[in-house]
């Protein structure tokens, strides 16, 4: 039994130091260890700190129209290889590019996510580099929503951030399906922690004679 126990002991630290990492004081980070499939965004989140997901969103599928379409005369050019003649390798060959470059473009837009928790937005995209755009939820002071035409009828659009930070790292976020129902969560989820106040305190554009 004392065997058995140690053991569940050592997987559970094991699977632990393979999911997160310390950084500061008390505070535990994920590490930068991630899968080429999913973007697991449950991963960049500060467990320790209480942090949830309240929206994850993914790209509107009209951006998987092009990515599918380069996979689609990728597959016609293969074909058209059998009444080609003599050219046939050369259009197997560039039919399998165009095939391995379509699948690639649609996997790289299903690993691009926006997610909002209720303490910031951050944004994960990346197949082999993966990278995370922060804005906490304090530092956000307005939000705009543009559709064009387009948008408008396929109902996705681009959501606009501004940021009391000096230095952005996450201001625009296109192709976001729904867009005024995302941008009254995030501003629902502001109002309910109380954070619009200190936003707009801490914003140096505000300050009186600038």
């Amino acid at each position: 039994m004392a065997a058995s126990f140690n053991a569940s002991r050592f997987l559970s630290w094991w699977n632990q130091t393979r999911s997160i990492s310390p950084s500061g004081a008390g505070v535990m980070r994920v590490s930068q260890r991630h899968s080429l499939w999913s973007p697991h965004v449950e991963r960049f989140l500060l467990v320790d700190e209480g942090e949830e997901i309240v929206d994850e969103v993914a790209k509107h599928p009209i951006t998987m129209i092009w990515p599918l379409t380069k996979v689609f005369f990728g597959v016609v050019l293969v074909f058209s290889s059998i009444v080609v003649g003599s050219f046939w390798l050369f259009f197997i060959l560039a039919g399998l590019v165009l095939i391995g470059w379509g699948f690639y473009e649609y996997h790289d837009t299903d690993m691009d996510r926006f997610v909002v928790t209720n303490m910031r937005v951050f944004r994960v995209h990346g197949v082999f580099d993966r990278s995370v755009a922060t804005i906490p939820l304090a530092r956000i002071l307005d939000i705009s929503v543009k559709q064009n035409p387009l948008g408008m009828l396929f109902h996705y659009g681009t959501l606009t951030f501004e940021s009391a930070a000096a230095d952005q790292g996450l201001h625009k976020i296109t192709y976001v399906s729904h867009p005024n129902d995302r941008d009254l969560t995030i501003q629902s989820v502001i109002q309910r922690a109380g954070l619009r106040a200190v936003a707009q305190k801490n914003d140096p554009n505000e300050e009186e004679g600038t």
